[in-house]
């Protein structure tokens, strides 16, 4: 069973994220000794028995020994920390062979996750939710839509910039299924704090199925209920800013929602996914998340549980 993995830079789940996690504790111990060598130093000056001084020459060669000596100590442990960030950076720029490729595309407040494929029609398009292999490593390739955003799951690798008109590049690996939370770590608007994703390792197998299944179209309604939520879908603004396959619902401006039942969470992590936050989120988006640009959608509750029901059997 897939646990939920960690939300934190001090608990690695993979080699990236471990490799920070070990240059920040040298840094730190380091650090440490620095401040209490530091410390002494001052001790020792300001309580030494004043009758033990050397005389003013012998004092003045003592002072610039110590100086001297700092000196050198401080440019050697500079010295150090500038290899291994080198080092580090390095690993964290040059990924392995066999990685598996996504791109990712963040939005005001929402992120778009394509995974690209020879074929366009087996090209998979979700929404908050990187389903990778662990084990393996992943490349993504990040862009923005809008303003700059900071895509980061503080578990499996460092924080890394999505600037309008550029693209960057990451990579990490997620060595043990789990699931793992990131956020945007870059202020880009009234709702940056509600801008989360999830990282979902699954094993290879599972991926692949995963893979599999997100290429179909969703299922024809199967009952009347269902039928008419995709009727309310279709006549309504739903239809003017979200994608569903095979309907004539094709925008691009909101999150695809072919498989929308299979996600966890909702509004970008705001809300999980089930009915009763669904018919929320529908209903009003702004109480959720103030500023946000999905408009409220006004509807008798007959049809309003109707879109809901059929939004659930998008699987």
């Amino acid at each position: 069973m897939i646990q939920l993995g960690g939300h934190s830079a001090l608990h690695p789940a993979g080699p990236q994220a471990a490799r920070i996690h070990d240059f920040w504790q040298f840094l730190w111990i380091v650090a440490a000794v620095v401040f209490a060598a530091v410390v002494a130093a001052l001790l020792y000056a300001a309580f030494r028995r004043r009758g033990t001084d050397l005389d003013p020459p012998a004092a003045h060669r003592s002072a610039v020994r110590a100086v001297a000596a700092a000196t050198v100590g401080s440019l050697v442990v500079l010295f150090v920390f500038l290899l291994l960030n080198f080092r580090a950076g390095q690993a964290l720029t040059m990924p392995p062979d066999g990685a598996v490729h996504v791109k990712v595309r963040g939005h005001q407040w929402w992120w778009e996750v394509v995974y690209p494929a020879a074929t366009p029609s087996d090209q998979v398009t979700t929404a908050n939710e990187l389903h990778v292999p662990a084990g393996r490593p992943v490349v993504v390739e990040l862009t923005s839509a809008d303003v700059i955003h900071s895509f980061w799951p503080p578990s499996l690798v460092g924080k890394r910039d999505l600037i309008p008109g550029d693209v960057a590049t990451i990579w990490f690996q997620a060595d043990t299924p789990g699931v793992y939370r990131g956020q945007c770590a870059e202020f880009c608007g009234h709702q940056h704090a509600k801008m989360g994703f999830l990282v979902i390792a699954e094993p290879p197998a599972d991926f692949e199925g995963w893979l599999r299944r997100q290429r179909n179209s969703s299922a024809t309604p199967a009952d009347s209920v269902a039928a008419r939520g995709q009727e309310v879908f279709l006549a309504t603004q739903c239809a003017l800013c979200h994608t569903i396959r095979p309907t004539p619902a094709g925008s691009r401006v909101g999150p695809d929602l072919t498989h929308l039942a299979g996600r966890r969470t909702i509004a970008a992590g705001s809300l999980p996914n089930d009915p009763a936050s669904l018919a929320r989120w529908i209903a009003d988006p702004q109480g959720v998340k103030p500023g946000a640009f999905m408009p409220a959608t006004p509807l008798e509750q007959a049809d309003l549980d109707a879109l809901v029901a059929y939004l659930g059997t998008l699987e």
